[in-house]
């Protein structure tokens, strides 16, 4: 995938101290006067990198990049302890005000997606655009699909591998036989299981992939399965299952773009596509031979190009004086 900018060194770097033991990573890139965007990773745990500068033109966007609570440059480290989605999306208004920007398009993909529909929800005079990718919802539909062998029957060699640490009658509750490994107390045996926890996703996230999902770092994959798994325990602290989707009415009036790999086997497109019915404003973007990761090509160029639509729709409303 060849990028239409180089990458966007950031213009400002910095911690922003929550008040209740979390201090969040936040840096900001692209043009300052520019339209603000800010950027949600997945996971959750997932934490930002450059490479998520890379679909806006730095000459016209504001960049706003944060690690959420928990994981990559926020401390501290794996914690989940006062980590929930309503305190993700009180982070984001922090941040808002502290930034000055009155409001932002909110880009993010996977639990990207899930944070920035739920803060749009949330705060829909906030949000001028969403853009999102593989979309998640929170549903214990998905969480079943993924954990509970649905995907397995397309990928049963990793399937294995990440079955095979938990004894056969703990299967029928593996996010559960998973959470008391993880937090265990053990800092080696919470790793072994982290990375395992890992690995099964990674394996998933490209339609290229070989079905191996490598071996992450110890310290990324302890903040990345503890704080999943920790969310998924908890089914998102959402009030109910489906609760997305029945507050949908609330991004009346906010376009959107949706853009979903055909064979994501991590976020099943079915998902996606009830998203667009319910929400009239939503452009979805259906990419053939694509997966569920932001690097696969087709998503990757589809995102760049959405960006540049968005870009050229704002010039010719600041032009016009709308």
């Amino acid at each position: 995938m060849q990028y239409l900018y180089p990458p966007i060194d950031p213009f400002d770097q910095r911690m922003i101290d929550m008040g209740d033991g979390h201090k969040i990573y936040m840096e900001q890139c692209g043009n300052p006067q520019g339209i603000p965007v800010v950027v949600l990773h997945g996971g959750p745990g997932g934490g930002c990198s450059p490479a998520m500068r890379r679909y806006f033109d730095p000459r016209v966007f504001r960049v706003v990049l944060f690690d959420q609570r928990g994981c990559g440059r926020s401390r501290p480290h794996a914690s989940v302890t006062d980590n929930t989605t309503w305190h993700l999306v009180a982070d984001i208004e922090r941040i808002r005000e502290t930034l000055g920007i009155e409001q932002f398009i909110v880009f993010g993909g996977s639990w990207g997606a899930t944070l920035a529909l739920v803060y749009a929800i949330s705060h829909p005079e906030r949000v001028r655009q969403l853009v999102l990718r593989g979309v998640f919802m929170m549903t214990r539909t998905e969480l079943d699909w993924f954990y509970g062998g649905g995907a397995g029957q397309f990928w049963p060699e990793p399937w294995a591998r990440f079955t095979d640490l938990i004894p056969a009658e703990e299967h029928g509750d593996l996010i559960g036989a998973y959470h008391r490994r993880l937090f265990s107390g053990d800092l080696q045996d919470e790793t072994r299981f982290a990375r395992a926890w890992s690995a099964w996703e990674n394996a998933l996230a490209s339609v290229y992939s070989s079905g191996s999902g490598g071996e992450a770092p110890g310290d990324y994959a302890r903040a990345f399965a503890r704080l999943e798994n920790h969310y998924f325990v908890n089914d998102g602290f959402l009030e109910e299952d489906g609760w997305i989707l029945k507050n949908v009415d609330r991004l009346h009036g906010i376009p959107g773009v949706i853009v979903q790999g055909r064979y994501d086997m991590i976020c099943p497109p079915q998902r996606a596509w009830e998203l667009a019915q319910a929400w009239p404003e939503a452009d979805l973007r259906m990419i053939r031979n694509a997966g569920h990761a932001l690097s696969e090509p087709g998503i990757s160029a589809e995102l760049v190009r959405a960006m540049d639509r968005i870009a050229g729709q704002e010039g010719l409303q600041e032009n016009s004086g709308i």
